[in-house]
């Protein structure tokens, strides 16, 4: 499937609870950490590219460039990313073949990452990136799927999504190890240590 209409979803309206403060705002190269994320997914062959915000939603508009990406508010942020990807579903183009899910705190995701998943999942209904030591982000739904992405709760609910269907998942291949994400303060760390960069 060459032809498919892509949706390009990147999550970004964690709390922070752990951090104490806007991780989507961290100093991260030129910009923040959500900046850097939202630029390889402005590089990724998407038709449609939207971003869900909510913990420190005002700052982030004021401080992060959204340009190109249509601006989901979750008010409901508390409840997980469950409550994130249900209300991106209600803005995604009724053209969407396919939805893929890209986390706004994972700077290491690539590119070519996208690119492998969504040219090779064929007509899976769900696909993964299977890294070298496992199973990561991003995800890719199809449409058929989209009611499923729908009823789920908490902040693992595509995880379980995942697991109750099985060898009915296409895992894609993608070389290096699963990119971390940024939780905590040590986390942060070595992000910025694996894409060599030092804390400002």
């Amino acid at each position: 499937m060459t032809d498919q209409f892509v949706t390009g979803l990147v999550l970004a309206a964690g709390g922070s609870k752990r951090l104490g403060q806007p991780k989507q705002l961290l100093p991260f190269g030129d910009g923040t950490l959500l900046d850097h994320v939202l630029g390889t997914a402005r590089a990724c062959p998407f038709d449609q590219a939207l971003c869900v915000i909510g913990g420190g939603g005002p700052d982030v508009r004021e401080q992060v460039d959204l340009q190109g990406f249509e601006v989901v508010d979750n008010p409901a942020f508390g409840a997980g990313c469950s409550s994130s990807i249900a209300a991106a579903l209600a803005a995604v183009d009724p053209r969407a073949d396919a939805l893929v899910l890209m986390l706004g705190d994972q700077p290491g995701v690539t590119v070519a990452a996208v690119q492998a998943l969504i040219s090779e999942r064929g007509d899976a209904d769900l696909a993964a990136c299977r890294y070298d030591d496992g199973r990561g982000h991003p995800f890719a739904f199809s449409r058929a799927v989209f009611g499923d992405l729908m009823q789920l709760h908490g902040d693992k609910g595509v995880w379980k999504l995942m697991d109750r269907a099985g060898d009915a998942v296409a895992d894609v291949s993608v070389p290096g190890a699963i990119p971390l994400d940024v939780d905590t303060w040590e986390e942060y760390e070595a992000v910025l240590a694996a894409a060599g960069l030092t804390r400002t």
